[in-house]
């Protein structure tokens, strides 16, 4: 694995809140922020969101997204950058048949239970979703470690050896 890829991983897995900007209507961007987990082999991040949000509705009707994590506390203009963009496609998960996917998001987030409980999903009580992004293309900006040129086009793993 070679350090773009490295660290790109390492930021999104530490990172907390997501900037996802989804096609309103119009065709213009709406963005919103989102609590993550992801998965790697393939490359993923899932959310969770209420099913009537703006970027919801979007998502049903247009599944281009975009977005980024930030990986450095904000202190103020002029620090070094470090932090990810993405493009994908995104989609909401059944509410059965999911169940690993709302583990895995619950396991990092534990105080969403209420929100995305498997047994809520399956009898359709929840009032939010499990949204998946299937990422196209990473691109690293680091200006930490690669000072010289910091934005690192880093290809996505679709899983697909």
């Amino acid at each position: 694995m070679n350090d773009a890829r490295r660290l790109l991983e390492e930021y999104v897995r530490n990172g907390q809140l997501m900037q996802v900007a989804t096609l309103s209507p119009s065709g213009g961007p709406n963005v919103c922020n989102v609590w993550y987990s992801c998965g790697f082999g393939p490359d993923t991040l899932n959310f969770i969101s209420k099913e009537q949000r703006q970027h919801c509705e979007n998502i049903r009707r247009d599944g281009r997204v975009a977005g980024s994590i930030v990986a450095i506390d904000l202190t103020g203009l002029g620090q070094v950058t470090r932090g990810v963009t993405f493009v994908g496609t995104a989609r909401e998960l059944p509410t059965i048949g999911t169940e690993d996917r709302v583990r895995a998001f619950l396991t990092r987030w534990p105080a969403a239970s209420s929100a995305i409980d498997p047994g809520l999903l399956a009898r359709g009580e929840a009032h939010s979703r499990l949204y998946e992004i299937a990422v196209r293309e990473w691109v690293l900006f680091d200006e930490a470690n690669f000072p010289q040129d910091p934005r690192q086009v880093v290809p996505a793993d679709g899983g697909v050896e």
